[in-house]
């Protein structure tokens, strides 16, 4: 494929950066990456780039694993906003501080990064639930919710892509597993644990921002303008029992293990994460309505307006997440992936291989906004290099995976950024514009660490 097939993720990129206004970028992306595939000949008449369009949208929405995603995004803001009505949220922010489990920035930061680091068979619930779980602490503490998304979102990657008894170790899995090699494809990916650097890098920056309490760059400028805004709290509704907010919770994620349990027949790791989380999120929605209607507080129409407003309340981020999936599928048709990967060259010094699959990987996942489509593109160009030049293979695949993970991490196209946005309820832009330094830093350090370990290894 063409230079040409990097222009689309470019323009979404610019105007989300001069515009501030992602749902635009998107679609003027999706327009052009359409226009391209229609000049390409593999569309109809470039006139009719408007129709194509309104028709990949449909085409993305008409996918089970997409419709999934996308009704779960939505049904996330019944969820809270009936947790929120209940008076549950500021009952549990009273327990946790009573109970001492929640007395200061710092335990909340651990609390935080405990509970995404111990739902880690999925990413979207990892950061959901750390995200419903801190949202109220972090509002009483007077923490800003662009730090709250930071952390949820620099966690919840790193740890599943680390611990990998879910989804995404079945996925690479199931990637390894096309290729013949001297080890197998399951002693590869463990073996490749310690050398995913901006992963455990990663999770080391967030450690160290809640242990110090430090925050740097536009993030110290975001806790320092909500330090001095005089906002309502998020847990304005009177505090009621903390049962309206702790048994959803755990239905969620109890529900969420089981029913990876039973769409993986029994083998957590080949579970659907999405069908899992739309079922656990759907169960959580119908405890919480029941809890609250034998309350005899709240009556049916009353907790039915307080769903369908909570659900508009998430209406754009849901937009956002259906634009980035299907300029990700437009994307892949135009081949810009490919284009990207094959920047890596044919003449690269051996011991600049695996630092620059790490980048490339960043390239990727920044430009089309997914990590899973990444190691899609990459593993089947960094394995045969594994045979060729006889590199160490688990070095390999932790460079591709971490730069996976580092580029979808910077990304405002990224569902994952949204995802965290609507997790802890921070503007998408705030969010990305607050990570994305940490997130260089520590890309920046995994590169010097990758070329280190190359020279050394190689």
């Amino acid at each position: 494929m063409s230079w040409y097939s990097i222009l689309p993720p470019l323009i979404a990129i610019l105007i989300v950066f001069w515009r501030k206004e992602v749902i635009m970028a998107l679609l003027v992306a999706v327009a052009s990456s359409e226009f391209l595939l229609a000049l390409n000949g593999e569309g109809n008449s470039v006139f009719y780039t408007f129709i194509n369009t309104i028709e990949r949208v449909i085409e993305v929405a008409s996918s089970a694993g997409n419709s999934r995603i996308l009704i779960f995004s939505i049904l996330i803001g019944a969820l809270l906003a009936y947790i929120r009505e209940s008076g549950g949220v500021a009952a549990t922010v009273n327990l946790l501080m009573n109970k001492g489990v929640a007395k200061s920035k710092r335990q909340v930061g651990y609390l935080t990064m405990f509970s995404g680091i111990a739902v880690f068979i999925e990413s979207n619930l990892s950061v959901l639930t750390s995200g419903i779980l801190s949202r109220g602490l972090f509002d009483k503490f007077k923490m800003s919710r662009a730090r709250l998304a930071y952390i949820i979102d620099s966690t919840s990657a790193p740890v599943c892509i680390l611990i990998l008894l879910n989804g995404w170790g079945a996925y690479v899995l199931g990637l390894l597993g096309n290729y013949e090699m001297e080890e197998s494809a399951v002693s590869v990916l463990w073996g490749s644990i310690g050398y995913n650097f901006y992963a455990i890098i990663t999770l080391l920056i967030v450690f160290y921002t809640i242990t110090f309490d430090k925050v740097h760059g536009p993030l110290k400028q975001a806790e320092e303008n909500f330090e001095q805004q005089e906002t309502e709290l998020a847990e304005e509704v009177k505090g009621s029992k903390a049962r309206y907010m702790l048994i959803p919770l755990i239905t969620l994620i109890g529900s969420m293990v089981g029913f990876m349990f039973w769409t993986g027949d029994g083998d957590i790791a080949s579970g659907s994460g999405s069908k899992s989380v739309l079922y656990a999120t759907i169960l959580a929605c119908v405890v919480a309505y029941f809890l609250m209607i034998s309350s005899r507080d709240f009556t049916h129409h009353k907790l039915v307006d307080i769903g369908f407003k909570g659900m508009g309340e998430l209406l754009p981020l849901v937009a956002i997440v259906l634009l980035s999936l299907t300029l990700g599928a437009s994307l892949k048709d135009l081949g810009t992936g490919v284009f990207v990967a094959g920047l890596v060259g044919d003449f690269l010094p051996i011991y600049l291989v695996v630092p620059v699959l790490f980048l490339t990987g960043a390239v990727i996942s920044f430009t089309t906004g997914t990590s899973w489509g990444t190691f899609a593109i990459l593993i089947p160009i960094g394995v045969p290099l594994i045979q060729a030049l006889g590199l160490p293979p688990s070095l390999v695949i932790a460079a591709i995976l971490g730069g996976g993970v580092f580029g979808d991490h910077c990304s405002p196209i990224s569902d994952t950024s949204a995802v965290s946005a609507i997790a802890s309820g921070c503007d998408l832009l705030t969010h990305v514009k607050t990570q994305m330094p940490y997130a260089l830093f520590g890309g920046a350090l995994t590169f010097i660490a990758y070329l280190v370990a190359s020279i050394l290894v190689l």
